[in-house]
């Protein structure tokens, strides 16, 4: 055929004789930017819109209905993206644990494992079994490096109501698991208010150098209307931290000369501004802003006598 219309749903390779195509019209539609991989073997026409439902359909094409899915894969399907800036390049597996007495799955793009789940901490979406938003958290903020866990304990309490005291009365059960030390530790840091995953970041540099923590999404008035809102900010020292990134995205040149406006004002009206880039977490990355920080939260005050 001509023309072919490719579906708004998943669709996998078995689909294909319905849909009236064929392997090589597949093939030929992936390279010209048609059709896009949503997982390993599962396919969609490339304007459909990433929604939560489209990534449970697409999820449904390749588990068994006595598999959980877990981790990475259970945040993904409940908002929060935890795969890694280079992951994206790839189709990262689909994670799963097998329900009792069943086997885990040996299927190709699928990390099939094993795991004790309580019946609440399973729940159905969209028709599939998934590990609730608090054992999802949990287990990443296990499993997961710090910086990764940290950041999705954050996500996944700011979308889903949850708050640090929820989580502290669950890790009880996660005594003695591998990565309980750190799930404990990132827990009692955890604020919902935080935006994004590099903020996250950025405030858990702030507190491995043992520095003082800021306030997070710190609003200004001007003439009292709530005018302009910092990421992380010392109010009474007149000091806020900013991240300058656009997750996700580049910044257009219209947010970058807003930002710049905006902290031209700060600094007029007595705000000392450390901005924090996207290439600012690396080791040698991190001290000259940490240590800019750290000189201006030393108190001007002092009560010795020269």
């Amino acid at each position: 055929m001509d023309v072919l219309t490719w579906p708004s749903t998943p669709f996998d390779r078995r689909d294909l004789e319905a849909l009236g195509a064929t392997e090589s019209q597949l093939r030929r539609a992936l390279r010209t930017g048609e059709v896009r991989t949503v997982l390993r073997g599962v396919f969609v026409a490339a304007h459909a819109t990433d929604t939560l439902e489209l990534r449970a359909e697409a999820v449904a094409k390749v588990v068994r209905d006595h598999h959980v899915l877990t981790d990475r894969t259970a945040a993904w399907l409940h908002g929060v993206d935890a795969h890694v800036f280079a992951e994206h390049d790839v189709v990262p597996p689909i994670e799963t644990c097998a329900l009792r007495g069943h086997q885990p799955s040996a299927r190709p793009g699928v990390d099939g494992r094993t795991r004790d789940l309580l019946p609440e901490d399973v729940m159905s979406l969209n028709g599939l079994r998934v590990t609730t938003p608090l054992r999802t958290a949990l287990d990443l903020g296990c499993c997961l490096r710090r910086r990764e866990a940290y950041a999705v304990l954050n996500a996944i309490a700011r979308m889903h109501g949850l708050s640090r005291d929820d989580y502290l009365r669950a890790i009880p059960r996660y005594r003695r698991r591998r990565g309980v030390l750190q799930l404990r530790e990132l827990t009692l840091l955890v604020d919902p208010r935080i935006e994004s995953e590099r903020e996250s970041w950025v405030l858990l540099a702030i507190c491995d150098a043992g520095l003082p923590l800021p306030e997070p999404q710190y609003w200004i008035e001007v003439e009292g209307v709530p005018t302009f809102r910092l990421d992380f900010a010392y109010p009474r020292l007149r000091i806020c931290v900013e991240y300058d990134g656009v997750e996700g995205h580049e910044r257009t040149p219209e947010q970058a000369q807003h930002d710049a406006a905006r902290r031209k004002w700060l600094r007029e009206h007595g705000w000392r501004v450390i901005v924090v880039r996207k290439g600012d977490f690396g080791r040698d990355s991190l001290d000259p802003w940490l240590s800019e920080l750290r000189g201006l939260l030393v108190p001007a005050y002092t009560n010795r006598r020269w």
